[in-house]
């Protein structure tokens, strides 16, 4: 329960004293249930169902005060007495009840902040080893379940306000009895242990089926042409049909457990009565009118045991997503880049000379033995245009995630007009770059909504001037609605190149210091794919300009291309120049592609 606890203190931390107030609320509205109860015993009396001539019980004091009165009157006042605390006790457990939801609502907003706060906080390294469905899953589901926990263990907070209360005055009524049907719950909690310990294993194995729902359903979405294209639609049917028997299976389960539980609550409900009804009568001699208010009490409290075992047994199945929850804001925690989220607090940074890489070595996994970058040493000079080629898996994406501060280098610097980049500078760094990636990504929005989400303030005028220096401008006239059309999941609704030219136009409105372009034109045709070199062409001069190139002909007017290979920079130049050495890795490559592609 320790990870419950976890969340609960949180809570506490974050509700202050209004949580403390509305305890005390639950206490009085409690304490006023239990003093309505009692008044039903005199009214009892003063209508002849019972006697109240008891001696040394407040029932004797009760029958002393109300035989001086008419009997007519004397019900009057225990009845309006009787109304008023019902109508207190009510107003006041409505106004908790009320409070409470708005306490667990604004912590639960708070908590799903925090949460995924923590996630973006993240660095670059924390994405690569996580499934985005894993996330997701904790964001939605998991996150469900834990406030779910916190809800029930309010709930439990309030059973157990309202359980020592009526034991309180239960103990007050009759020590022995109250001492005999508290050890038959002990008894009968202790026998509950098996069925919380059950609980938490069908826990753990909702977490698990949850988490490979996820995962399975999002791939499949994610890769559906492949499925229609290479017709595995019985073999996807057949993991879902094997996924969905696990999960019914484990929810049959467990209802199976809170049913056999209940039915062994219940039946010893029924046991302990009739025990403590026969027992009080032939061993303890009580007396008929506290053998009744006991009664009364117990018959309304023994519910409230089988209440408080059933929470723990839901308590107990919500653990894993409570612990999976704290396991990954530790993680995040471990990868933080403490970083502002608030880029308008920051200016972007101009740069006056260049970018080096200096010394700069980097391995994914620090128990490998190779890097796969090692000792890289190159200078980007500012407002001209560099290429970074190489053959695949030589390590020119992980190089570029290095130089946009993605991730920080196991050696060397990243430096920017002589000045290395740290904590401080990143955000301003990277409110300077615009990124276009080779596979292109739009929020399933309108285009112009897309823009407002780089450029909030972006004008109609920018929008255009944007879309027509990506060749975007003619195919967007001619959508149902411009700028307004929803384009879809990550853009469906466009076809490959003009979601690659749309994100394009997306990097330019921003206006940015430094442009990266990894293997950005690899959609395009020719026609388009020459439009965006001669815009970019436009650009030399004004930005600094970085292209990861797979296709070597397009960076032919590239101030200088640098050559990776295995994680080293093999070579650098001008493109006619290593073009023209034959004997070169990057003359090699480039005769390649011709070859291929006549």
């Amino acid at each position: 329960m320790n990870y419950i606890l976890h969340f609960m203190k949180r809570l506490n931390r974050f509700s202050g004293t209004a949580l403390y107030v509305n305890l005390f609320g639950m206490t009085i509205s409690s304490f006023l249930e239990s003093i309505s109860i009692l008044l039903l015993i005199p009214m009892l009396g003063l209508i002849g169902i019972v006697s109240l001539e008891i001696d040394n019980s407040y029932f004797s004091s009760l029958s002393a005060y109300v035989q001086d009165l008419s009997p007519t009157l004397s019900l009057m006042i225990i009845l309006g007495i009787y109304v008023m605390i019902v109508f207190i006790q009510n107003l006041i457990q409505r106004k908790v009840s009320i409070r409470n939801v708005e306490i667990q609502q604004l912590y639960s907003r708070q908590l799903r902040y925090e949460t995924y706060h923590s996630i973006l906080q993240s660095n670059w390294s924390f994405f690569l080893k996580k499934r985005s469905s894993d996330l997701i899953n904790l964001l939605t589901i998991e996150l469900a379940r834990v406030l779910g926990a916190i809800n029930l263990s309010l709930q439990l907070v309030t059973s157990l306000i309202f359980t020592v209360i009526q034991i309180g005055i239960a103990f007050w009524l009759s020590p022995t009895l109250t001492l005999f049907v508290l050890g038959c719950g002990i008894v009968l909690g202790v026998f509950s242990r098996k069925f919380i310990k059950e609980a938490k294993q069908l826990g753990n194995q909702t977490s698990q089926l949850s988490q490979s729902y996820l995962a399975g359903i999002t791939d499949q979405l994610n890769g559906m042409k492949d499925i229609k294209s290479n017709t595995l639609e019985a073999s996807r049917l057949k993991w879902l049909s094997v996924l969905t028997k696990g999960m019914m299976q484990e929810q049959i389960s467990y209802v199976r457990l809170r049913m056999n539980s209940q039915l062994v609550y219940k039946l010893s409900s029924a046991l302990l009565i009739s025990c403590f009804i026969l027992v009080s009568f032939k061993l303890f001699k009580t007396q008929s009118m506290e053998l009744l208010t006991i009664t009364v009490i117990f018959a309304r409290l023994w519910p409230r045991f089988t209440s408080i075992q059933s929470n723990l047994e839901q308590l107990s199945s919500m653990i894993p997503a409570c612990k999976a929850l704290i396991l990954l804001q530790q993680e995040c925690g471990h990868s933080a880049e403490q970083l502002d989220l608030n880029h308008d607090k920051h200016a972007s940074l101009r740069i006056a000379h260049g970018i080096e890489c200096r010394n700069v070595s980097f391995r994914y996994n620090q128990d490998e033995y190779a890097c796969t970058l090692h000792n890289i040493n190159l200078f980007v000079p500012s407002n001209q245009m560099t290429a970074i080629a190489g053959p695949s898996g030589a390590g020119k994406s992980t190089l570029i995630d290095l130089i946009m501060g993605l991730m920080q280098p196991e050696a060397g610097q990243i430096l920017v007009d002589g000045i290395p980049i740290d904590n401080k500078q990143l955000a301003a760094f990277r409110q300077s770059i615009s990124y276009v990636a080779q596979d292109p990504f739009l929020f399933n929005a309108s285009i112009r909504e897309n823009f407002f989400m780089v450029k909030p303030d972006a004008t109609d005028e920018e929008m255009w001037e944007a879309l027509q220096f990506a060749s975007s401008a003619e195919f967007v006239h001619k959508l149902p609605e411009g700028l307004d059309t929803v384009i879809g999941d990550r853009g469906i609704r466009l076809s490959g190149g003009e979601r690659q030219r749309i994100v394009i136009a997306r990097a330019i409105i921003r206006k940015p210091s430094i442009l990266i372009l990894d293997e950005a034109t690899s959609s395009l045709d020719t026609e388009n794919e020459k439009k965006i070199q001669e815009a970019i062409e436009r650009l030399k001069g004004k930005m600094t300009i970085i292209v990861v190139a797979h296709r070597l002909s397009t960076i032919r007017q590239a101030d200088q291309v640098i050559v990776i290979d295995q994680g080293a920079v093999v070579e650098q130049g001008e493109y006619h120049q290593l073009a023209a050495d034959s004997s070169s890795l990057f003359g090699s490559l480039l005769h390649n592609q011709s070859v291929a592609s006549a």
